[in-house]
Order: structure tokens, then C-alpha cells, then sequence
């Protein structure tokens, strides 16, 4: 018996905590330190933050935040946004972070990922691949926030990027960000059977119960979500910082 890894994602950008819709039409939700504080005493298993405008917006990681962000969390923290060489890598591990999140970067420098691996080590190394699916039904990988999508097949991408260094896949449904309709159990699958590396399921999670169900039907080890654990009743002007009760994390075969 074993319990789904079920991880909050908070958004930020230029420092304000934010919630997308389809990666689009950020909300501003206030403080990323005053929520840390919050998820610290639900006892979370983990948490990923995100900075959705750093790379395009071409800024190197806010150390400052990052330090302040890491110091404050109880939980073994993933940071991505900005992190495009193996110096901007050391510097946010350096402000006490255990996992880097990788996504716009690994189409400029294609080694990054076998470069932080080999010193930090691949369970270190996160990839955010994040997908849209075109009108003939193919999914399609992303980068720079969705903006540029390509022509690559998600699941050669994905097995390449194992080879390349990445310890883990965040595997992330553009199209379902923000809308409570349910986490791409298909997607998620395909992945999970063609690689050998931890899978995170992730955009469009509607319930906890979807998240726990998704991981114990796809093969993921874990789910991510933002807007369940930061909206009361899935209100976008109804802000509240939630997790599930252990009761909720019930164990799956």
C-alpha cells in the first residue's frame, strides 16, 4: 500500500502570488510568504513554485524571494522560473532548495539538464513539460509559458529528456490549468508507461479524490494542483489556502 504525493503549485510573478486560467490571465492572490506559512501547518508532503514570467520576461531567479520562500517552508521546496545555466541552477540551490524546475532553458542549452544532474543529482533535476494538444488530437510540448509550442512528439520528448539528466516530469496540461475539469489521466499515462522516472500529474485537478484517483490509475506517483488549494468552492474571488485532512490521503493499491 502507498499514498499519492500530492503537491501544491504556487504561481508567482514579479513576487505576487497569481493563479492562471489555461496558463493565461493571472489573478492576483497576495503574499507567496503568507501562503508557505499557511501550507506549513497543514503538513504538506512538498511544494513547487513557479515564477511564470521570468523567462519570458528574460529575468534571472529573485534570490532573495527564493531564500525568503525557502527559509520559511517546512517542506522539501521545487523552484523553477528563470534558471537557465548550471550558475543560475547553483545559485537558487545555494537559497536551501531541493528541487530546480526546468522548462524554456532545455531548448537553449540541450545539456543543462546532464550538467546540474552530474553534480547535484537527477532526483534534483525537474522538468515542467507542459502540453497542449492540437485539433488533430496530438499532444504537442511547450515552452515560455506555453507560448511556443512545437512540433515534437510529448512522449519521445519525454523519454529523450530522461536520457538528458531529468530525474522527474511535471507533466502539465495547458489547456486544463484553472479549470477544475479534471487531470489528463490519458496524458499522464502515456507518459508514466514510456519512461522510468517519477511522473507528476498536473493542470485541471478537480478534487483531491481526482488527484489520488489519477495517480492510482495512471501510474503517476504524484499530483500537482493550484487552483483546489488556494480557492474556496473553485470561487476565483474566494482565496483560501487549503490541503487535505490525512483521512483525505487515503492509501492506494
Amino acid at each position: 500500500m502507498a499514498r499519492a504525493r500530492i503537491i501544491p503549485i504556487l504561481t508567482i510573478d514579479n513576487g505576487k502570488l497569481v493563479k492562471t486560467v489555461k496558463f493565461q490571465k493571472p489573478n492576483y492572490l497576495g503574499d507567496p510568504i503568507n501562503a508557505i506559512k499557511i501550507f506549513n501547518d497543514k503538513m504538506i508532503d512538498e511544494i513547487v513554485i513557479l515564477d511564470i514570467t521570468a523567462s519570458m520576461q528574460k529575468r534571472k531567479p529573485t534570490l532573495n524571494l527564493i531564500y525568503q520562500m525557502a527559509s520559511e517552508c517546512f517542506s522539501p521546496l521545487g523552484y523553477g522560473g528563470g534558471i537557465n545555466s548550471f550558475e543560475d541552477a547553483k545559485s537558487v540551490f545555494e537559497q536551501g532548495v531541493e528541487k530546480i524546475i526546468i522548462n524554456s532553458a532545455i531548448q537553449k542549452n540541450p545539456s543543462l539538464l546532464r550538467d546540474i544532474a552530474d553534480v547535484y543529482g537527477s532526483q534534483s533535476v525537474v522538468v515542467s513539460l507542459d502540453v497542449k494538444k492540437t485539433l488533430f488530437g496530438k499532444w504537442r510540448p511547450c515552452f515560455n509559458s506555453g507560448r511556443n509550442k512545437t512540433k515534437q512528439d510529448v512522449v519521445s520528448l519525454a523519454r529523450h529528456l530522461e536520457k538528458a539528466g531529468a530525474g522527474e516530469l511535471i507533466v502539465h496540461s495547458i489547456e486544463r490549468d484553472g479549470t477544475f475539469c479534471g487531470l489528463d489521466r490519458e496524458l499522464t499515462e502515456s507518459i508514466a508507461n514510456s519512461v522510468g522516472i517519477p511522473i507528476i500529474a498536473c493542470g485541471g485537478a478537480s478534487s483531491v479524490l481526482d488527484m489520488t484517483e489519477t495517480v492510482s490509475a495512471t501510474g503517476a506517483s504524484a499530483a500537482a494542483a493550484g487552483s483546489i488549494f488556494v480557492y474556496k468552492d473553485r470561487n476565483p474571488k474566494s482565496i483560501l489556502i487549503s490541503y487535505p485532512t490525512s483521512k483525505e490521503l487515503l492509501p492506494f493499491e
